[in-house]
């Protein structure tokens, strides 16, 4: 089940980032991009984002 980013929604604020424990996520042109190899599916960025732009599919 991957995560995944709705880029339209990302507003850069960048609390993915930082609530994330494996380094999975990084930004880029101020959108945050989750490294799928990295990630593992924990959903610590889900609940981080105030913007509800990161779901688990």
């Amino acid at each position: 089940m991957p995560t995944v980013v709705d880029s339209e929604k990302c507003t850069g604020c960048e609390s993915c980032v930082d609530s994330c424990p494996v380094d999975a996520i990084e930004m880029k042109d101020d959108l945050a991009v989750i490294d799928a190899d990295t990630c593992s599916d924990c959903g610590a960025c889900v609940d981080a984002c105030p913007v509800e732009a990161i779901t688990i599919e």
